[in-house]
């Protein structure tokens, strides 16, 4: 699929003009970074779907590069979920993840791609990494358990694009986003992340009238949610103005306790039952926030949308989505 923007003629640096493929770009973040693309002036924006190109294979790769031609490569297609969803397809979230970008780097340096933009993700970091998680602690251990395989596939890129710069001179940059939420985000209970899954919660439970809801784990676990287009916002800025190997976090530099979230979340959506919390589930990682100033220093990223009003916009879609069917 190809959005065609703008013919202005390309700026050294910049994405003004460039032919942009943006992988994943019918996904959840995708079509925020494609919607911001709309306004950076590209030539034109190709989303290879996966119903036509299978990126896990040699031949899907070279046929997107082949029929998108693009000048930077967005890589933001993954084998996604929360913990549930990681702990049942440890070996398909190591396996597709790493092989989508091993290929899909390797076969954009031979196209000729002028940029290759990875998207990593903050499971990389190790489970007990100071607090907020800084660039230089990504190799101070292992990521927590059930997000392992998936951390580290996509830090084995890091390495790649970090090695390829090095040999080839291939211009990789790595963008590492803390948690994601916003509208069009995945509610399906099987593979959703904390923020969707404890909204169809608390929404369905409160139209159904159930006296309460069970949460995973304890509670005491914090994270760092950063809304879907500021996301997409720090990704473009990056493509556009970034050019080093060193990673970068893109997040909010906040941190919430899950039981504190789950409060947010019950009070705006309206749900007057009880928590039951599950301490035999998992917490996943202890705590997860960022040190965000090295978006902000390198290329001028900060996230600008309020956690509540986030979360409002996110409650307001899927309220909207269920009544129309």
């Amino acid at each position: 699929m190809i959005l065609h923007t703008s013919s202005a003629a390309p700026e050294s640096g910049s994405l003004q003009g460039r032919r942009v493929m943006v992988t994943g770009g019918a996904g959840f973040l995708g079509r925020a970074v494609c919607a911001r693309l709309g306004s950076a002036d590209v030539a034109d924006v190709f989303v290879p779907r996966s119903s036509q190109y299978d990126l896990r294979t040699l031949e899907g790769v070279r046929e997107a590069l082949a029929d998108g031609r693009p000048d930077v490569v967005i890589h933001l297609a993954a084998v996604v979920g929360g913990i549930g969803a990681n702990r049942e397809n440890p070996g398909r979230f190591f396996h597709d993840n790493a092989l989508m970008g091993i290929q899909l780097m390797e076969e954009s340096r031979l196209a000729g791609v002028e940029k290759f933009v990875q998207i990593g993700t903050v499971c990389s970091y190790h489970k007990f990494a100071p607090v907020p998680f800084r660039e230089d602690d990504l190799w101070s251990g292992y990521p927590e358990e059930t997000n392992a395989p998936y951390g580290v596939a996509k830090k084995m890129l890091l390495v790649q694009g970090q090695a390829y710069r090095a040999q080839y001179g291939f211009p990789v940059i790595h963008l590492i986003p803390v948690n994601l939420y916003g509208p069009g985000d995945n509610f399906d209970p099987a593979s959703s992340h904390v923020i969707p899954a404890l909204i169809k919660k608390c929404v369905d439970a409160r139209d159904a009238g159930v006296d309460d809801i069970e949460v995973w784990g304890t509670g005491s676990a914090s994270r760092e949610f950063l809304y879907v287009d500021d996301a997409a916002e720090g990704i473009v800025l990056g493509a556009d103005r970034y050019d080093g190997a060193d990673p970068v976090n893109l997040g909010v530099g906040r941190e919430i306790t899950i039981k504190a979230l789950v409060e947010i979340i019950v009070t705006l959506t309206g749900f007057r039952g009880q928590i039951r919390w599950d301490p035999s589930k998992p917490d996943g990682q202890p705590r997860r926030a960022l040190d965000t100033s090295r978006a902000r220093e390198r290329f001028g990223f900060v996230a600008t949308v309020g956690f509540e009003d986030g979360l409002r916009r996110t409650i307001d879609w899927y309220e909207q989505r269920r009544k129309d069917g």
